[in-house]
């Protein structure tokens, strides 16, 4: 009995020391970035349970959301707070644990992004629930970066974004365009009633599909239930937004293939993506998790060596800072109406969208990650191409 008592004593002492080691390195790497444990900065970190610390050191981003997540901390500004550890390069100063690690093989070992796989992200995110989207979006529901300049408000600034895509496109009336991850129908609708333009919108997602049949109905704006590799038709002109982010490295030869041969020779391709700033082969663990099944955001480098003998380079817009704005915007739209939708969702639910948005926003504030609208031509344009802006 003895022997037991003092073994149990020996293992709580042992624990306890750990949890201060632990404590100990996370305030000292956290000091890097000016944040401080329990602080009365709004950005400073608020802990109610000390397990939080070995999590966030062991498991980098998957633990410190799922911690978040479990009510294991907080903070006033969730996003200032990443803003700091990421433009500290904070994770970059942590060994994540071998079981950590070991998820990280399957996106360089395998297609997560394979034709057969398509649809998983739509099932898992996009059809969460148009009403979720509606009470988080601007009116049009765009999800993807909107475009500030001279707008007062996110439903402007998504606005200026669906126009300033058409007049990049230089649009005329008749033209066939294909819209390769359509959403909601925001561009369809928006580029059919104001460019006179045919549109075919195609998604993997059966709640977008639903929503813009009806929210087009009577226009020439067409919805297909379709992966990109199904595609094999003529358009005048393509846009993509924010769907390359889901297509993976493996594939972003295929997907400019498909683009270039559903292109004619005179066309012009707008893709809208965050880009990262290096070349990754690997999943954000957190959102691969929790929010978006197999989303990769693609290089610089990355395109580049995909479009190659495929597409010219007409123009490349960088405006990442952009979509901090619209992050926070949506974020104070899902705060505010949560208390309309709540029932329809787990109780774990809103901590972790609200971690997903908030700590998103931080990454772009830290220029983790950029916004960037590129203008692709066959054969190039031959008396120049003019850029907008």
């Amino acid at each position: 009995m003895a022997v037991s008592l003092k073994f149990v004593i020996f293992q709580v002492m042992k624990g306890l020391a750990m949890k201060n080691r632990y404590k100990k390195i996370a305030e000292e790497i956290l000091e890097l970035a000016d944040v401080k444990i329990n602080g009365s900065n709004p950005w400073d970190i608020q802990v109610h349970n000390d397990n939080f610390y070995q999590r966030a050191i062991t498991e980098g981003e998957l633990g410190m959301g799922e911690s978040y997540m479990a009510d294991w901390w907080d903070a006033e500004k969730v996003d200032e707070l990443i803003f700091r550890i990421l433009r500290a390069k904070l994770d970059e100063k942590i060994q994540r644990k071998f079981s950590i690690l070991i998820r990280l093989i399957p996106a360089a070992l395998l297609n997560l992004q394979s034709r057969r796989r398509a649809f998983i992200v739509g099932e898992k995110h996009y059809d969460l629930g148009n009403d979720l989207f509606q009470h988080m979006l601007d009116k049009r529901m765009n999800y993807s970066c909107a475009y500030w300049k001279d707008a007062q408000n996110l439903d402007e600034a998504q606005e200026n974004k669906l126009e300033l895509i058409c007049r990049k496109l230089y649009l005329k009336p008749g033209m066939r365009v294909l819209d390769i991850g359509c959403g909601w129908g925001a561009f369809g609708k928006y580029a059919a009633e104001k460019y006179h333009v045919e549109v075919v919108g195609i998604t993997v997602s059966k709640e977008q599909v639903e929503h813009g049949r009806k929210l087009c109905q009577g226009l020439p704006v067409e919805f297909r239930l379709l992966d990109y590799r199904g595609l094999n038709e003529k358009f005048d002109r393509i846009v993509s937004v924010g769907m390359i982010e889901h297509v993976g490295y493996k594939n972003h030869r295929t997907f400019f293939e498909v683009a270039n041969r559903c292109l004619n020779d005179d066309g012009l391709f707008l893709l809208h993506t965050i880009g990262n700033i290096k070349s990754v082969n690997s999943l954000s663990l957190f959102e691969h998790k929790y929010i978006f099944p197999n989303g990769m955001v693609p290089s610089i480098a990355q395109i580049g060596k995909a479009i190659e003998h495929l597409f010219v380079m007409e123009d490349w817009h960088s405006f990442g800072t952009d979509y901090y704005k619209t992050l926070l915007a949506w974020f104070n739209n899902f705060d505010k109406n949560w208390v309309k939708i709540s029932s329809k969702y787990p109780c774990h639910f809103y901590r972790m969208w609200k971690y997903y948005l908030l700590s998103a926003a931080g990454g772009f504030k830290a220029v983790r990650n950029q916004l960037w609208q590129i203008v692709l031509s066959k054969n190039g344009v031959l008396e120049g191409y003019r850029f907008v802006r």
